[in-house]
């Protein structure tokens, strides 16, 4: 049998672990971390389970696939719940629009927030579901080796408008402010700007209104328990607890994978889910091809870091749905002190997780768990002391939370921790401690993205969110579709 290896146990890593499998390459899956997951890791504190993220499932028939190559059912190892509404975003001055998939009751809150957009809304559905057949169908789950590959798409890209942001698209559709922030925000959920990211990426109106939103019955980190319990079934092997120091390589061949513990061996392919920069300046760093890439790279744009509050509180919120968005006093300000000018704002906007509204099991009873998520520059961009700012950061998003949701929130906390751009970096190798790999502008899609296979290395291979599509459970799932293919091909 044909042997490869997959580095990275986060979901692209599991997802082309599993199609190689089910293929019948005898594949070995190392992941740095005791559990696999990688960004959807889990912690278990005072009896709440606290999920890393991400917490939106989209697109559950792309992980049933997964499953159906084997002729399996996903519900042998995971549950999905859906989630209603999708999110609720709720704004400084008082309005608040719940949005979902149903159609009816979405309507109804366009009539009653902005009456004058829905023959506008219509139109945007229409444009969102062209893109996604373009973007999402079409290309989704390809790879884009060389230009020409690029020059192909580009007729469709042309058609969409792909170089106006999704704002901007949005905008020539809606006129009421607060609609044109509940259709573009989404771009965040994959590390874009709003008002930069291509339009293309309006294809995930269509995504969630046509798949739904979904939870994971016991966390996100069981989806990838499920899908390294099935990667094991078929016969795989999983190495936890291993961190990889090196990729080795002879002329244009990655021959040997070696870890930190001493473990080393040949494979005839690898392939890295790790950071893409990781990947080249560090487990290839003394190879010409490494430092080549490393120094191509560092000119890249790469997404913002997060800030994270897990907090878990006495009592239950019923009225507080799985997703809200906590919109601050500012929409493109706040996204150009995140994404341009790299500093800590005095507001802010929370993405706030509550995850314990669809699925009780996640916090002891009579118990809720929460996260509050702020987006923040990467370290690049922010080079501050996070030990420092990193506790007052924290005070001032729960005190937000309190002032907006829960009055008595400081009464209520059993337990709570933070998770800041450093502990991207030392947690999962992540560059600048981003927090979803390469910025998904036009200009670093596709193409000009990191490739599914090297160029100069042949048997080396990219999965994840360097990668085209991008970041997002489904974008991660695709581009393993995508380098499963290309190797599947390579190794017959």
């Amino acid at each position: 049998m044909k042997k490869a290896c997959v580095i990275g146990a986060g979901f692209g890593g599991l997802a082309l672990a599993v199609r190689l499998q089910s293929a019948g390459i005898a594949t070995t899956l190392v992941e740095a971390r005791e559990k696999v997951g990688g960004r959807a890791y889990q912690w278990e504190r005072d009896g709440f389970l606290f999920d890393a993220g991400p917490t939106v499932v989209t697109d559950p028939d792309c992980l049933r696939e997964l499953w159906g190559l084997s002729g399996q059912d996903i519900a042998q190892d995971v549950t999905l719940m859906p989630v209603s509404p999708f999110y609720r975003l709720n704004w400084t001055d008082g309005v608040i629009f719940d949005y979902g998939n149903d159609e009816g009751a979405l309507r109804r809150e366009i009539q009653r927030v902005a009456p004058d957009d829905l023959a506008g809304y219509e139109e945007f559905l229409r444009y969102s579901a062209g893109v996604w057949q373009e973007g999402y169908v079409k290309l989704g789950h390809e790879s884009f080796l060389d230009f020409a590959s690029m020059v192909k798409a580009a007729p469709a890209l042309a058609r969409y408008q792909a170089w106006r942001s999704v704002y901007s698209m949005v905008s020539h559709y809606v006129k009421n402010e607060h609609l044109r922030q509940a259709l573009s925000f989404h771009t965040l959920l994959v590390g874009g700007n709003p008002m930069k990211t291509s339009a293309i990426y309006a294809l995930i109106h269509k995504l969630e209104k046509d798949g739904g939103v979904w939870w994971t019955k016991g966390g996100t980190n069981n989806l990838a328990k499920g899908m390294a319990t099935l990667f094991e079934r078929l016969g795989g092997t999983v190495r936890v607890g291993d961190k990889v120091r090196k990729i080795h390589t002879v002329g244009d061949q990655a021959t040997e994978v070696e870890c930190e513990s001493g473990w080393r061996e040949r494979f005839d392919a690898v392939a890295s889910n790790g950071d893409i920069m990781h990947t080249y300046a560090n487990l290839l760093g003394d190879t010409v091809r490494g430092k080549q890439m490393a120094k191509r790279l560092a000119k890249k744009k790469f997404s913002p870091s997060l800030f994270v509050v897990h907090f878990g509180l006495e009592g239950t919120w019923p009225g507080i749905p799985h997703h809200t968005i906590l919109f601050g006093p500012r929409y493109k300000g706040l996204l150009d002190d995140i994404f341009e000018t790299g500093v800590l704002p005095r507001d802010f906007s929370i993405y706030l997780h509550h995850p314990t509204v669809t699925d009780p099991s996640m916090a002891p009873a009579g118990k809720s768990t929460f996260y509050a998520l702020v987006p923040v520059s990467h370290m690049g961009k922010l080079p501050i002391d996070w030990a420092e700012v990193g506790p007052v950061l924290e005070q001032r998003v729960i005190a937000e939370v309190g002032r907006r949701l829960i009055p008595d929130i400081e009464d209520r906390i059993v337990t709570k921790f933070h998770y800041a751009p450093p502990d991207f970096v030392t947690d999962l190798g992540a560059w600048k401690g981003n927090a979803f790999s390469l910025e998904p502008l036009l200009t670093q899609s596709a193409f000009f993205r990191g490739h599914n296979r090297d160029d100069k290395l042949k048997n080396l291979y990219l999965v994840g969110a360097g990668t085209h599509p991008g970041a997002g459970i489904p974008g991660v799932v695709g581009s393993a579709k995508a380098t499963a293919k290309l190797m599947l091909e390579d190794l017959r």
